[in-house]
């Protein structure tokens, strides 16, 4: 029913026009002028470039459904359990994080840091009590200590503002080390020499461009004594003020003064190096340059999701399925499964030729392929069913399956009578 304009006047609201006179900038917490809760990489690697490759791993990996679902007896998926830990999972993981932004988080991190922890942070009971509880909030935490039943950890507590340092049971807490550990995160690893390498290029370019002429003046006289030390002091001053107060730089010297500059090129082999671990790098990752560029092609994607995306998914689920789902949940069917869009890559020219195999061969209906590319869904009941739209069912051998139906079930109940007449 719709309201009259009396109560829309009544009820309505703007963001501007009905503002609460009693709060204030301190009432609401502390403010800052970048993200609190952002992730923040660790060890200078913001400053190389390897954070190409991160970034591009964590929106591969974050792109892929997971869900709170169950199972049936053969440990198949057969529906989507609508509880407080699939919303986390799917829709909204905290008041900051969407899901697929809190999955970016998490991935990100452990590709950092090497490990990371995913701790439910608002719970419908104690999970230090029981185990039958179910997660509202959760949230990413850096590992600061490692005890034998217990870890320390830095979690944003959104309720004051700012990172605190907590100490919880590893039974609660989702602990995910990064499959590729030893190729990213170990001190003499592949992606730790290039990112030192990286570094020290970056220091050569910072001197090279840092303005210095690096001359050599030969002076027409032996300095050996302090009083020649101070005339050579002296001579070098001068000629450091010819240049910087004059206009285009030049300075004079004397006919029986000689100068050489020393900032010429010098070759070494840092960039052969650095090529070189790059290229080794991308073939223990499983990444090619054409998959950061977005050239692939399919076989290659494919290679690229089941060596590098899929460990890395299974071992979030993994561990999620081990913490958060407790043994009786597990025996009755519940779980936690992931699921990539294999469509997302396939071009639209090859569309109709799938939608046709899948359709024929009753694996997908009309609709779920009108939802893959798109369109809404039809009302007609048989865009539900999976069935060959191709062969026509015939009217005639429906009808005489009814009548033999009918036939047998009047055998059934009249078998005495049929057997005294016989």
């Amino acid at each position: 029913m719709s309201l009259s304009i009396g109560s829309r006047l009544q009820h309505a609201w703007n963001a501007f026009r009905n503002k609460d006179p009693s709060i204030y900038y301190n009432d609401i917490g502390p403010g800052y002028g970048y993200r609190p809760d952002r992730v923040r990489f660790s060890r200078g690697n913001e400053r190389s470039i390897v954070t190409s490759v991160y970034n591009r791993i964590t929106l591969d990996a974050s792109a892929i459904n997971i869900y709170h679902a169950r199972l049936d007896d053969n440990n198949r998926f057969t529906e989507i359990i609508e509880s407080g830990l699939n919303t986390c999972l799917t829709l909204e993981a905290n008041i900051d994080q969407t899901a697929r932004a809190f999955f970016q988080d998490a991935v990100m991190s452990m590709l950092d840091e090497g490990c990371v922890a995913l701790v439910p942070v608002d719970t419908t009971f104690d999970p230090k009590v029981t185990g039958s509880y179910d997660i509202q909030s959760m949230r990413t935490a850096q590992i600061l200590e490692w005890y034998p039943e217990h870890v320390r950890l830095r979690l944003y507590n959104e309720r004051i503002g700012r990172k605190e340092d907590i100490t919880l049971p590893k039974s609660m807490v989702a602990i995910i080390e990064n499959p590729l550990y030893s190729v990213m995160n170990e001190p003499n690893s592949t992606m730790q020499r290039l990112i030192r390498k990286l570094n020290l290029l970056d220091v050569i370019d910072e001197q090279s461009g840092s303005g210095k002429l690096d001359l050599i003046i030969q002076l027409p006289y032996v300095i050996k004594t302090d009083a020649r030390r101070r005339q050579a002091e002296d001579r070098r001053k001068e000629i450091e003020n010819q240049l910087t107060g004059s206009k285009y730089g030049i300075a004079y010297t004397d006919g029986t003064e000689r100068i050489t500059q020393l900032n010429r090129a010098v070759d070494n082999n840092l960039m052969s190096q650095i090529e070189y671990l790059t290229s080794m790098l991308y073939s223990q990752l499983g990444i090619t340059q054409s998959i950061l560029d977005g050239t692939a092609d399919d076989k290659t994607m494919l290679n690229y999701y089941n060596r590098t995306i899929e460990p890395i998914i299974s071992a979030i689920v993994d561990e999620m399925k081990r913490k958060f789902l407790t043994k009786t949940a597990r025996s009755q069917k519940q779980s936690i499964l992931f699921f990539r869009d294999p469509f997302k890559l396939v071009p639209v020219a090859d569309i109709s030729e799938i939608a046709d195999k899948f359709t024929r061969n009753e694996i997908m209906t009309s609709n779920e392929i009108r939802q893959i590319v798109g369109m809404k869904p039809s009302d007609d009941p048989k865009a539900d069913e999976l069935r060959n739209s191709n062969i026509s069912e015939p009217s005639g051998e429906s009808e005489e399956t009814n009548a033999s139906v009918e036939v047998a079930n009047f055998i059934e109940k009249n078998k005495e009578e049929i057997q005294n007449e016989v």
